[in-house]
């Protein structure tokens, strides 16, 4: 071989540094949607101050105390991401299929007795499990490049450094493949590669990833008088999130003397225990001072997941008149992620037994997620979170109407952009829900369509060195829940 492989101890030193934990793990697990029940996905998440349903249990805890007989509850769902991006005026798009299950829970209706005074009417408890967010996606971006290299951002990562000091799983990789070379002989820590002086190539980008973002709650609720309803509810969080990705750039006319392509793989796969790997706790409340209007108040803590990160890294290279591959030891890294506390303030009019509507509006500061490790070494990361990231507000409308046994849902969420500024400032999301559901006295069956959208900016590698690709993001769902009451 040209060169010598890096030691096994050197690829745990290095192993940090491609493959490092950043704000977009924090971010990915601070930003939750409305999976759950089709009767709430139909509202748009919006429930708060109404309650009454399974999946209000994991934003305002108090709906739990709205019940008045007890219930099971199942909600499967499908979910249909589609992505287009547009690339140095090329476009190009992609999407997946993925059957998952919203929720599936079990409330317990317990009837005091009352005396002619009032008091405590009801004492409920519930038991289930709530989607909070699918990191289920597929992106294709692809490209020609007369300005720039991935190999670029090589070169200046390795300069200072010599061979044995480059980073196991991004630049060893190019200089154990002929990519990246040093200057010279008596120069190694400096170096070119082997597409200078020319450009022209055609880039391209394909990423699979998978996970999602739900809690097993418990949850304890009480009716005061029909006038104040509270409940608490412990949620043990199960987390996980996995991505292959690959990243290529050919020489598709043969205009690159010497070069042929290059092909960069990456995997990663982000998990926790085999039934929860994280904890929280929320409170809320739901007041009615008049028979028509319902005023909700709910305070969840932040959310505390563990992970246990494990990352490879694969290279191939043609060029010359020879091929060469090289692939990294598996990486393994230990850490936890801390997000916002959140507050939801709603509002509920009921209008008779005709319909509903609920506004709900959610606080989140995001500046205050954290990364942690033993020992600390995201210093820095938690600096950039707080330099990056702001507090935002997230809109939520829901309104239902009722034509018994029948009833119609509508709803609309709008989720603040967390970025103090740059190219995502206002990268904004908004969701459009419908719904539809028949009821009797025992047997209940809903099914709501949501449609989301957002679009957000990327860089394929270092950002001075190309222009961002803008990526379009809509996100359809599908879903039912079968219910039954006792």
């Amino acid at each position: 071989m040209k060169k010598l492989i890096v030691l096994f101890s050197i690829a745990m030193v290095c192993a940090y540094s491609s493959f490092a934990q950043n704000d977009v793990d924090a971010m990915r697990y601070s930003q939750l949607s409305f999976g759950g029940t089709a009767r709430f996905a139909g509202m748009a998440g919006s429930m708060g101050a109404l309650g009454g349903d399974m999946s209000t249990i994991s934003f305002n805890p108090a709906g739990i105390a709205v019940f008045r007989k007890t219930e099971l509850s199942i909600s499967p769902y499908l979910y249909i991401p589609h992505s287009s991006s547009t690339f140095n005026n090329t476009s190009s798009g992609d999407s997946k299929l993925n059957v998952n299950l919203g929720n599936i829970g079990l409330v317990g209706a317990v009837h005091l007795k009352e005396d002619k005074n009032g008091g405590w009417r009801y004492i409920n408890f519930g038991i289930g499990y709530n989607t909070l967010a699918n990191f289920n996606t597929r992106l294709n971006i692809t490209g020609v490049n007369k300005t720039s290299s991935m190999l670029d951002a090589f070169t200046q990562q390795a300069s200072g450094q010599n061979p044995s000091q480059l980073d196991a799983f991004s630049t060893n990789l190019a200089y154990q493949t002929y990519l990246i070379n040093p200057l010279s002989i008596t120069d190694t820590t400096h170096y070119n590669h082997v597409l200078m002086p020319g450009y022209g190539e055609q880039q391209k980008k394909s990423l699979d990833s998978k996970g999602s973002l739900g809690e097993m709650y418990l949850s304890l609720g009480g009716n005061y008088n029909d006038k104040l309803f509270i409940g608490g509810t412990l949620g043990l969080v199960h987390a996980s999130y996995s991505e292959e990705s690959k990243y290529e750039e050919v020489n598709t006319n043969d205009s690159l003397p010497g070069f042929k392509s290059f092909t960069y793989y990456q995997t990663l796969a982000s998990k926790g225990g085999m039934f929860f790997n994280g904890i929280n706790f929320k409170l809320g409340v739901i007041v009615k001072p008049i028979d028509w209007l319902r005023v909700g108040l709910a305070v969840h803590t932040p959310t505390y997941i563990s992970f246990k990160d494990e990352y490879s890294s694969v290279m191939q290279s043609d060029v010359g008149s020879a091929s060469y591959q090289t692939d990294t030891v598996k990486g393994k890294f230990n850490y936890s992620i801390t997000t916002p506390y959140r507050a939801i303030a709603s509002l509920g009019f009921v209008i008779q037994k005709i319909g509903m509507l609920n506004v709900d509006y959610e606080y989140v500061d995001y500046s205050s997620a954290s990364l942690n490790s033993h020992p600390n070494v995201f210093t820095d990361v938690n600096t950039g979170i707080r330099a990056r990231y702001k507090a935002a507000g997230n809109l939520r409308v829901g309104a239902e109407v009722r034509l018994d046994p029948v009833a119609f849902r509508v709803g609309y969420a709008l989720y603040g952009s967390p970025f103090k500024g740059g190219d995502n400032a206002s990268a904004s999301r908004s969701s459009y829900t419908f719904g539809v559901g028949y009821r009797r006295e025992i047997f209940y069956i809903d099914a709501a369509y949501v449609f989301s959208k957002y679009t957000e900016k990327n860089y394929l590698y270092d950002a001075p060195l190309l222009d961002p690709t803008e990526t379009t993001y809509k996100n359809s769902s599908f879903m039912i829940t079968c219910g039954w009451r006792f």
